[in-house]
């Protein structure tokens, strides 16, 4: 992956982070968003980022050890309803599932509460996160704004790739998958369950697939626009698509607050339980645009950690989605 791959990749990721002249008095969330659009244009009616997307539904039923972790409804073993969406990542509503700056793809979940509230859980398929705080992400975009490809010079981008690690090694840890029901979906940032007993533990969420198939870049850019979007929805046709929603169990030490320092393989991954898209919502296009999944939407028995990335994509998506739906 070169770095033009990981800066178009960067402005796609799962939040936000803008750029304004007068940075002193405009929200990093405002800020975000301005610097996503400096990224790839203004597209009214679409997200600022993950702009192109398809929506599904189907059932979230969780497993019977997922009540010792979290007291949390969904965590009761009923069947909740859920709204998935899945999306490319970028500012682009045309921009082609294959191409290398699509990646990381991401998955949003909406469960739907018998009492009529709900929770979000706001997922891509990054290993870990290039940056660990809303000002970092906005820099990010800026540099990425600023460079041309093709510079001998240095660019910004390079000078804040040299100067962040972790961004490079974030961006090249996705591929492109051949079927969005095929790939893993990381929520970056850690949060809190509690359970019954007032039992916290930290984890970090995991959305896994039966089995995980990734494309050749080559081969990936080979394939129709819309290759990934429509092959999940006529594989839901053919029967439902299932994932497992699994939880990573923190130790003592593992950062919370750092959403670029990803935790040991070795930690534990509990199975929380079981999601089932069965269907194809009948307008997605519609459907999508009027739908805003925040991380930080939470229901008793799950708390946002002191990770900072949660309220700065809180703030940003709720800009994008005021703007969009003007």
């Amino acid at each position: 992956m070169n770095r033009w791959t990981w800066l178009a990749g960067a402005a796609l990721l799962v939040l936000a982070s803008a750029v304004p002249a007068l940075a002193d008095e405009v929200p990093v969330e405002t800020q975000i968003v301005d610097a996503l659009n400096k990224v790839w244009g203004v597209h009214p009616g679409f997200r600022a980022n993950h702009a192109k997307g398809v929506v599904l539904e189907g059932s979230f039923t969780a497993s019977p050890d997922a009540a010792h972790w979290s007291k949390a409804a969904i965590f009761s073993g009923t069947r909740i309803p859920v709204t998935v969406r899945f999306s490319d990542s970028g500012g682009l509503p045309t921009i082609p599932d294959g191409a290398a700056v699509a990646n990381p793809h991401g998955m949003a979940i909406k469960f739907h509460l018998a009492n009529g509230d709900e929770t979000d859980m706001v997922l891509n398929s990054l290993a870990f996160f290039p940056v660990s705080s809303g000002a970092g992400f906005r820099d990010l975009l800026l540099a990425i704004a600023a460079s041309k490809p093709g510079t001998a010079e240095q660019t910004p981008l390079d000078r804040f790739l040299a100067a962040h690690p972790a961004a490079p090694a974030a961006l090249a840890s996705v591929h492109t998958p051949d079927s969005l029901a095929h790939e893993v979906y990381n929520g970056v940032d850690a949060f809190v369950l509690v359970n019954a007993a007032g039992k916290r533990q930290a984890i970090r969420y995991r959305v896994t697939p039966d089995q995980v198939v990734h494309l050749d870049p080559t081969d990936a850019a080979k394939q129709p626009p819309d290759f990934l979007m429509q092959e999940i929805v006529e594989r839901v046709r053919r029967g439902p698509v299932t994932f497992h929603l699994k939880a990573q169990i923190a130790a003592a030490g593992d950062p919370t607050a750092d959403a670029t320092k990803p935790w040991p393989d070795s930690r534990q991954l509990v199975d929380l339980g079981v999601l089932t898209i069965d269907h194809a919502m009948a307008d997605s296009a519609a459907a999508q645009k009027q739908l805003l999944f925040l991380p930080g939407r939470l229901i008793d028995g799950i708390e946002a950690s002191d990770d900072p990335l949660i309220d700065v994509r809180d703030g940003a998506y709720a800009v994008s989605f005021a703007r969009r739906s003007q």
